[in-house]
């Protein structure tokens, strides 16, 4: 049996919307719980990119030349291969950030990152194998969690409750809020597959006649998204291992002599793709950010820099009223609509441009496929890559995006 416990600031999942909140608020002297439901970080297939905005937020903190000093990846370029002519999409070394590129780090090294720094921070508290079920109400304020762990229930009492538990979230559903499904044509399937000493460093897509699919550099392997319709899954599978093993081959022709390594559909992660928004994101007592808020597509990666931006507005209008005592719960309520404010903007821009790009790329892609016409590269690929400078538009939206946020409120160091 677990005994009830209370904390000032209940934050549930430990995504990177979740420890980076848990790291802001602690260092600005909350008391803070964070619940991750896994025993660790160490899960494949999810977003590996750290963006030169968030890469100024660690700036902000005094992080950033501790957290690059990991072993990561930099991408100052984002280039495709369409029909087997290579263009360039994003030059990132035109920003004008702290770092002129994406740190291409495995989402676990992220969050260990995180976890770590604000371990150091006497408020924060991290409880793993620890899932949040349900909230608690009383006279229509969240007053706490419903949580369960390996010895059984329990209870977290909360003047805040914030739900940072992804694009499915429990907590968001508890509490009743809308959603709008704003529509997704895609799925996505995550492999490995290795990565030669010869093959080119470097992340990148690869488009032809009815295939998509990106490759993430990840050193010794390669991480690879194969985008399909939504709901194609069952067909491809019915083709047979054998079949998709070919579609991959004729995707990408310089990784098509180790397909073999796909040796089972086990090997074969599907990601279903989302695209939703809340109505509204908070009731009196709760808060949903990142993906529990606003669930992205993975066009252009840009989902953890999106869930990090919300972690950062929040502790800037959340942390001096939680970081002080006389301010009582039902005080705490005016603020949280004042974040929806603030952040909803940025997540109803970006899934607009994520929507036509699904609708105006990806989808005619796909559907190419039954024409026998070769996929030509688009007329504003071609002129990007007779005037360069314009590689630094789409570079600004990825990498910086809309209304980036920086640290404003640090509580002074202890």
């Amino acid at each position: 049996m677990n005994a009830p416990m209370s904390t000032r600031c209940c934050i549930v999942g430990g995504g990177p919307a979740g420890m980076m909140l848990g790291l802001l608020l602690a260092r600005a002297g909350v008391d803070v719980t964070v619940l991750e439901k896994h025993g660790d970080f160490l899960r494949d297939f999810r977003g590996d990119t750290v963006h030169p905005s968030t890469l100024d937020v660690m700036g902000d903190l005094g992080l950033l030349d501790a957290f690059l000093a990991r072993p990561h990846d930099e991408a100052r370029h984002l280039r495709a291969t369409i029909s087997g002519q290579q263009v360039g999409l994003a030059d990132f070394s035109r920003l004008r950030t702290r770092c002129k590129f994406i740190a291409m780090v495995p989402q676990w090294e992220f969050l260990d990152f995180l976890r770590d720094e604000a371990q150091a921070w006497p408020g924060f508290r991290l409880l793993l194998n620890t899932e949040g079920t349900g909230l608690v109400e009383r006279e229509g304020q969240v007053v706490g969690v419903e949580a369960r762990n390996a010895a059984g229930p329990l209870q977290i009492t909360a003047d805040l409750v914030v739900a940072c538990d992804g694009r499915r979230s429990v907590l968001r559903g508890a509490a009743g809020l809308t959603v709008r499904d704003i529509g997704a044509p895609i799925d996505v399937l995550w492999m490995r597959l290795p990565k030669k000493p010869t093959d080119p460093d470097g992340s990148g897509g690869y488009i032809d006649t009815g295939h998509f699919m990106a490759t993430i550099d990840r050193t010794d392997y390669w991480q690879c998204a194969y985008v399909i319709a939504k709901g194609g899954i069952a067909a491809i599978q019915a083709r047979g291992l054998d079949a998709f093993r070919a579609e991959v081959a004729v995707t990408v022709p310089p990784l098509a002599d180790r397909v073999g390594h796909i040796a089972s559909w086990d090997d074969v992660k599907l990601l279903s793709v989302t695209v939703d928004r809340l109505a509204q994101w908070w009731k009196p007592g709760l808060l949903c950010i990142g993906d529990a808020a606003h669930a992205m597509s993975p066009i252009g990666g840009v989902g953890i820099n999106l869930a990090v931006q919300d972690a950062v507005a929040t502790a800037n209008l959340l942390g001096r009223a939680l970081a002080d005592p006389a301010v009582d719960a039902k005080a705490l309520t005016p603020l949280l609509s004042r974040v929806q404010r603030r952040r909803e903007f940025p997540a109803r821009v970006t899934q607009a441009v994520q929507v036509a790009v699904q609708n105006r790329l990806l989808t005619p892609v796909l559907q190419s496929g039954g024409s026998g016409k070769p996929f030509g590269v688009p007329w504003a690929l071609r002129l990007a890559q007779r005037f360069p400078i314009l590689q630094g538009i789409p570079a600004y939206a990825v990498g910086v995006g809309v209304r980036p946020e920086r640290v404003d409120y640090l509580a002074p160091p202890v």
